[in-house]
């Protein structure tokens, strides 16, 4: 019956490709409807590890119905690879994106690069659950090769996401340990780091992206998460404000005086314009001068996954602790 499943989804998935084309281009098409998904997640690498069957799965979209072990899983977001590497679990796709991040290349290098857009890959693939953002395209189309959960971006935290990851892929025990270790050697560093650089001492996080200057708040990635909330560092009173609603607030070299804190962690991507960094305004800043500023690769540093959150927080400790 395996080897049937192929074909028949493949004349599924074109039949829906020939008649909807277009309406599956349409970048207004969130694909968030709640739809029994296909079933037959059971396979020979289930079977062989001694945990066969499914389950359901309460997604926020609704019940779906995935395999207790997956072992072919395809994750069509760059925001959630991360969360499922930390488990183990065996990855087949996952997007352009994670396959460059540095963290990410050397463990994901034999694994395939897909898109929402790359239905045939995905369903040579054989995967037996697919992962993706609820904006992501073609969503009835995946679901037709297997069972598709897609999460809504900054519904939950970052330590929440992970949990609720450990009950999709039926490791619960092993998401938790995680978080558990987490905060406490989170709030260790927050306590020493306070020590050494003042309770009162605040630190902006900034990032060059398409020409444009931007500073954060404190759940945009980045380090973010950690330094605002895990650590309880503050960011000036300006940004507090300044990205409240949107979580980020583009900056004039002109003006980053008035935003940018004693402490500077500066997201940078050597593929951007940073000329800001050669002007005399960047180069009086306390912070600079102080020799305050902390700059890590952009592309290592963009997200909030368990992964992305371990690679900052040792940046963190070796930055304001020199350890």
């Amino acid at each position: 019956m395996k080897k049937l499943f192929i074909p028949i989804a493949l004349v599924l998935v074109l039949a829906l490709s020939a008649c909807g084309g277009k309406q599956a281009n349409d970048t207004g098409n969130k694909g968030n409807q709640a739809e029994t998904p296909a079933t037959n997640a059971t396979n020979g690498a289930n079977e062989a590890s001694g945990e066969s069957g499914t389950f359901t799965y309460q997604s926020e979209n609704g019940p779906v119905e995935v395999p207790k072990n997956p072992q072919r899983v395809v994750v069509i977001t760059r925001l959630l690879t991360g969360n499922v590497m930390l488990l183990g679990v065996p990855l087949v796709g996952v997007d352009e994106m994670s396959k460059e991040n540095p963290n990410f290349k050397d463990k994901l290098k034999d694994v395939e690069t897909v898109s929402d857009e790359s239905l045939e890959k995905i369903i040579e693939l054989n995967p037996d659950l697919i992962i993706g953002e609820s904006n992501i395209q073609n969503i009835d189309k995946l679901k037709q090769i297997a069972p598709t959960v897609t999460y809504t971006y900054g519904k939950l935290d970052y330590l929440a996401q992970e949990l609720e990851m450990g009950k999709l892929l039926n490791k619960e025990k092993e998401a938790q340990a995680w978080v558990d270790d987490f905060q406490a050697r989170t709030k260790k560093a927050g306590e020493e780091i306070k020590a050494k650089i003042g309770e009162n001492a605040t630190v902006s996080v900034i990032e060059t992206f398409n020409k444009q200057l931007y500073v954060y708040g404190d759940n945009f990635g980045r380090g973010t998460e950690i330094l605002y909330q895990a650590f309880g560092l503050s960011m000036t009173e300006k940004v507090k404000e300044a990205t409240e609603k949107d979580g980020y607030l583009a900056l004039s070299t002109e003006v980053l005086k008035d935003y940018l804190g004693d402490y500077v962690i500066f997201s940078k991507n050597s593929d951007e314009d940073n000329s800001f960094q050669n002007t005399e305004t960047y180069k009086n800043l306390p912070a600079v001068k102080n020799n305050h500023v902390y700059e890590a690769d952009a592309k290592a540093f963009y997200f909030n996954d368990p992964l992305s959150m371990e690679y900052q927080l040792d940046f963190f400790i070796k930055s304001f602790l020199g350890e």
